[in-house]
């Protein structure tokens, strides 16, 4: 081989090796790794919490909610509840449930449907709420005016005898016949304090005030709370008070001349011209303060027993010819009551047969005023059921 044909060769090999190093840089450049999916638990955080479920609400009624009175003002108050608590809560509620074992069915019934937390606004209701509860703990039941409690039931109630007391010293100072009547439901001793209060509220204006009962034995029967009315009125009473759930003993009241007061809520509307003003119950307040507890994880049986001091009891549209004495007596009340000053159930108090029941300057405590079981000095007849 010559000089030139080697010189060729070298150059040729040479050319090729160049090329193909010129082919390997000019290769596809390798592609970034992509990114990490992000982990689980990020992509959960970063995403919006699943909206809690509604707290499910139910409410059990002895009335209709139309009566203008107790169950009314129950209604109102589960309306103000929502309109608080908004899309944190649902509620229902069942009307006119007796006092008897359909009561349990409805507590059943009400529990099985998922509702958490029940009410249930009459004191018949304690004994079949109290049954129904042993059989759903996670359900928190409370009962209105019971003493009754257990793990999951607690009891809540309003000072209605404030009402009752303030209705007392309107009627004692308006009074003509120094007569007064009370349209009672049952003979239990939230009736029985209500009409000693009202009867103890007349007298701290008016001594010489008497106080006339008539029992329907029914906390809603609108036909005999207006016979019983009329039989009052008729023996003499010209200003009456009830402890019943209709508006039909001031109906009776305006119907026949003589004067009035709208009871549980403000009944002003079915008798202008006899009334003289409303003993109502707001039972919102409490109602929220449940049902937040149940929200927070809070709630915790006990008892609660709430008036003019919680917002839950008040005297409203008093009557213009209401002397304005009598307007500050109410407004001093309602002043002592709220911070501790006044205490309508203060010695010496008699009973209606002369024995001495409070002792001088001595003050009623809860439990005593729980078992109230006498008519107060004034009060005519004996309670149902006394045999003495």
């Amino acid at each position: 081989m010559t000089d030139l044909n080697k010189r060729s060769m070298l150059k040729l090999a040479a050319l090729t090796a160049a090329a193909a190093a010129a082919l390997a840089g000019c290769g596809k450049k390798e592609e970034p790794a992509p990114a990490p999916a992000p982990a689980p638990a990020a992509a959960a955080a970063s995403a919006p919490a699943p909206k809690p479920e509604p707290l499910k609400i139910a409410f059990a009624y002895v009335g209709p909610v139309g009566d203008g009175g107790w169950t009314f003002a129950h209604d109102n108050a589960r309306k103000a509840l929502e309109k608080e608590m908004g899309d944190k809560i649902v509620t229902s509620f069942v009307e006119k449930v007796p006092e008897s074992a359909d009561a349990e069915r409805v507590f059943r019934d009400m529990a099985s449907q998922g509702n958490k937390l029940i009410f249930g606004t009459t004191f018949g209701y304690m004994e079949p709420m109290l049954k129904v509860s042993a059989d759903f703990k996670d359900v928190k039941f409370e009962h209105a005016t019971g003493y009754k409690t257990a793990e999951n039931m607690r009891t809540y109630d309003s000072r209605t005898y404030e009402g009752a007391y303030m209705a007392g010293v309107i009627a004692g100072s308006m009074t003509k016949s120094n007569t007064l009547g009370v349209v009672a439901s049952i003979p239990i001793p939230e009736v029985l304090r209500n009409i000693n209060s009202f009867t103890l509220g007349a007298q701290s204006v008016n001594p010489k005030v008497k106080t006339k009962v008539v029992w329907v034995n029914e906390w809603f029967s609108p036909p005999k709370e207006t016979e019983a009315a009329t039989a009052l009125i008729n023996g003499g009473a010209d200003v009456l008070m009830q402890n019943t759930d209709s508006s039909a003993v001031l109906q009776t009241a305006e119907k026949m001349g003589k004067r009035a007061f709208g009871w549980d809520s403000d009944m002003t509307a079915y008798g202008p011209k006899a009334h003289l003003g409303s003993a109502v119950i707001n039972w919102a307040p409490y109602y929220i303060k449940a049902t937040q507890d149940a929200l927070d994880g809070k709630w915790a049986t006990g008892q609660s027993w709430w008036g003019v001091k919680e917002g839950a009891i008040d005297m409203v549209s008093i009557a213009a010819d209401v002397p304005d004495a009598t307007k500050a007596k109410i407004d001093e009340v309602k002043k002592g009551l709220k911070d501790g000053s006044f205490a309508i159930w203060k010695g010496p108090i008699l009973d209606n047969t002369g024995k001495e029941i409070v002792a001088k300057d001595a003050v009623a405590d809860d439990k005593f005023l729980g078992g109230v079981n006498f008519y107060v000095k004034g009060v005519e007849g004996k309670v149902p059921g006394d045999k003495k």
